[in-house]
């Protein structure tokens, strides 16, 4: 990257590129508060840490304009950790998840994310959507009428504003107004001091008071493992929904090495290992936060928020935050998938819905995309087996068989069926000229086949098997077949 890019990637337009950061900022809150239940941490944990993923990841990371936190699945693996092992534990598997991350992406492993199909990532937008929405639920549950009135009318501003005027994200409008509203006139709504404590002071560099010897490092391994896994996984599923809504490229490499330097620094400070927040991220590009400034604001008016404005911060209604969310989550659904179930091959969507499913009754989104990812690779591999082609024709005593297509593990037998092995023809020939031949399996079944012909008495040719195109036939077939 060029030292121009990179200060271009720090936004043109400055103002609102801060106002998109507030915005994410507020909608950074409720989610990291809730996660941190989750995990079994203090808000302060994970809202420190949100501070300092997103300060490191404006400077380091690969993808302008995408939020990152200490939030999403990232949570839910090391939850076991830290109920088993406490706070230490998870301090210290974060520092090696971060070091995995970097290693992650020095050796360029982010070329994995190429098996992610588009149903896929689809599943998976929607499957977050709909996490977040079924997020806000519990806040509207055993509430006055007050709180759906402050939604309602959170609502309204939040989409009817734009049509006046965008100069101020919306969502930052509303929550002024719905906290004004509340401190003027005092009524029976949860606000963010329900949720928890928030934090007072600075964060300060603390290390993880903990023997470091084998026994815990082969506890503490397998989590950090699958923390820099799934932190990864999320961070480059949003890093390419940023990619689409954008029309822009970012570094995928940057990006892993970034969040990488970011979990390292938020161990440093205690916290918990973050990653990629689609719903924030969507939100931030929606009003205008293109570039690195937002993601660096984000983070900046966290710490603001928290140490100078923590009393008023409190005072924020969780209604407001609930309208700024199910607006996010109606922006990150993608609409058009509805559509296209009915226009795009049935196996495609059933990829899409799975991946879906799988998301919504687990809560974890690298499950679902396992799945995903799990399913389109069987599908592949059906498709290009059904395209192996076998014809047969005969040439006075000579049986000639002509295979076209790939030979795999799901096709070979296609081969073997196909062959007459009592076939009166003298001699057959195994035209394989247009075949391409891709694992043991099908070898051994080449093999098997001509095993079973010349068993029957049968001589055997084989014609247009070139070694320098098969190299698994050159490792695993005998010279007898080469030679032919």
């Amino acid at each position: 990257m060029t030292p121009a890019l990179y200060r271009r990637q720090w936004g043109e337009n400055p103002l609102r590129e801060v106002l998109a950061g507030m915005v994410g900022t507020f909608a950074l809150i409720p989610e990291v508060i809730a996660f941190s239940y989750i995990a079994g941490v203090s808000p302060a944990v994970s809202l420190f840490a949100s501070f300092i993923i997103s300060i490191s990841i404006a400077i380091f990371g690969g993808r302008p304009g995408m939020i990152s936190g200490a939030a999403g699945s990232v949570a839910l693996v090391a939850a076991p950790l830290v109920h088993a092992h406490g706070v230490q534990a998870m301090i210290l598997a974060t520092l090696i998840a971060g070091a995995l991350q970097i290693v992650f992406g020095l050796l360029r492993l982010q070329t994995v994310m190429r098996f992610v199909s588009a149903e896929v990532r689809t599943g998976f937008v929607n499957a977050l959507a709909i996490m977040i929405f079924s997020a806000q639920v519990p806040q509207m549950l055993g509430v006055g009428w007050e709180t759906y009135a402050l939604i309602a009318l959170g609502l309204v501003v939040i989409y009817l504003l734009p049509k006046i005027s965008d100069a101020i994200p919306s969502p930052l409008i509303c929550i002024v107004l719905l906290t004004a509203i509340t401190m003027l006139h005092p009524m029976s709504v949860h606000t963010v001091s329900d949720l928890g404590d928030l934090p007072t002071g600075l964060p300060h560099l603390t290390f993880p008071h903990i023997s470091f010897d084998w026994a815990t490092v082969s506890t503490v391994l397998p989590y950090a493992v699958a923390m820099a896994a799934v932190g990864l996984l999320e961070s480059m599923m949003t890093a390419s929904v940023v990619d689409d809504l954008t029309d822009t490229h970012g570094n995928q490499r940057m990006e892993c090495t970034g969040l990488g330097i970011s979990n390292i620094l938020v161990g440093a400070f205690g916290g918990i290992a973050g990653c990629g927040m689609i719903g924030q991220t969507v939100g931030n590009l929606r009003y205008g936060g293109r570039g690195r400034l937002s993601t660096f604001t984000a983070g900046a008016f966290l710490l603001t928020l928290m140490v100078l404005l923590h009393h008023w911060v409190g005072q924020v209604p969780m209604a407001a935050l609930v309208a700024i969310m199910i607006m996010v989550s109606i922006s990150t659904f993608s609409w058009s998938s509805l559509r296209d179930i009915v226009r795009q091959p049935k196996l495609s969507t059933l990829i899409m819905l799975i991946t879906v499913v799988v998301v919504v009754l687990t809560h974890d989104l690298a499950a679902g995309v396992l799945a995903g990812v799990l399913l389109s690779g069987v599908f592949f591999a059906w498709r290009a087996a059904a395209l192996l082609t076998i014809s047969t024709h005969r040439d006075g005593s000579t049986e000639i068989y002509t295979v076209a297509g790939q030979v795999f593990f799901a096709s070979a037998d296609g081969l073997y069926e196909a062959v007459d092995y009592l076939t009166d023809a003298d001699t057959v020939i195994l035209d394989l000229t247009h075949a391409r031949f891709w694992d043991v399996t099908s070898v051994q079944v080449l093999e098997k086949t001509l095993e079973k012909l010349r068993n029957h008495g049968r001589t055997v040719e084989v014609m247009g098997l070139k070694q320098d195109q098969h190299s698994i036939i050159a490792s695993q077939s005998d010279n007898a077949l080469l030679a032919m």
